[in-house]
């Protein structure tokens, strides 16, 4: 059984508490899918294919998209069935061995249809890594997972939606905090030129996702890359001098890149910015690398 977390009316935690997890989700995905694999993934949730209307009957629409989303994550023989209980949690999935996949989604959903997208989309997640073998330990690292993987496969701009705040109420299902969301689905929006900014119909959602773009800006401008700027550049020139000056010196952990002396000379390592992989450049001025793990083309200033 695995729960979607949910909240509803208490104080919305901000920023990026859970990045390196985020991080290590998406290379896990990678890892997992293959480039190709996640290619496949090219084309988000269109937001019409997780339109609930008022009008519409609430078993029958759930189930309808339920279905998209099982069709968009590519799950052609997974058939889930939904229902609605009183819950602690904004939704639950059995994992089985199928064909069948039993959801259930709080109450709440009953009168807050719009959100049902959302929820479903955690849930049918989880369905997706239970098949391919992708879960943590630990419920949850396994929730920031799965978070993860439905906002990078196209289908988590639902989850960002449905974070609304006022004077006196919020609203945020998943275990990522809205920028964190902001974070992966800009990355996705590099890979795949998208902008997922215009489905939103929360303002909030828009705010928190300019943050996380910004934060994954920060990923493609860091040392050694050739797009960081200034005063990075400068950093790491200083800190190369000192290592080629002062073999075995301690560097230090808080800048992203690391050196390290090697047959053929002195090596740079650093992550990918794509995902998150460790790639090891020879030190010898520009130069550019390939991401043994996403194929990314690194254009670095070694």
């Amino acid at each position: 059984m695995s729960d979607a977390g949910e909240g509803g009316g208490g104080p919305v935690v901000h920023g990026f508490p859970h990045l390196d997890a985020v991080r290590s989700a998406i290379t896990a995905v990678y890892r997992r899918l293959t480039p190709d694999g996640v290619h496949a993934y090219a084309t988000s949730l269109a937001p019409a294919e997780a339109a609930f209307s008022d009008v519409d009957d609430l078993h029958l629409g759930a189930q309808r998209v339920a279905g998209t989303l099982v069709r968009h994550l590519r799950l052609p023989q997974a058939r889930v069935v939904v229902g609605f209980r009183r819950m602690e949690h904004a939704a639950s999935v059995e994992l089985t061995a199928g064909p069948e996949y039993f959801i259930e989604l709080n109450d709440r959903f009953r009168t807050h249809r719009r959100d049902i997208g959302a929820a479903l989309s955690h849930e049918i997640t989880h369905v997706l890594l239970h098949r391919l073998g992708l879960e943590l330990p630990d419920t949850r690292g396994n929730e920031i997972l799965t978070d993860t993987v439905t906002a990078y496969l196209g289908a988590g701009w639902l989850l960002l939606d449905a974070f609304r705040q006022d004077a006196v109420s919020s609203q945020k299902l998943g275990y990522l905090t809205p920028e964190e969301f902001g974070y992966v689905l800009a990355k996705r929006a590099f890979l795949f030129g998208e902008d997922p900014s215009v489905w939103f119909t929360s303002p909030q959602a828009y705010t928190a996702y300019t943050e996380g773009r910004a934060e994954a800006l920060r990923d493609l401008r860091r040392p050694p890359l050739t797009a960081a700027g200034w005063a990075g550049r400068r950093r790491y020139a200083r800190d190369r001098r000192h290592v080629t000056d002062h073999p075995g010196a301690v560097q230090d952990p808080s800048v992203p890149y690391a050196f390290e002396s090697a047959a053929d000379g002195l090596r740079v390592c650093f992550a990918c910015p794509v995902c998150h992989q460790r790639v090891r450049v020879p030190v010898r001025g520009r130069t550019r690398a390939r991401c043994g793990l996403c194929r990314a083309v690194l254009e670095c200033d070694t």
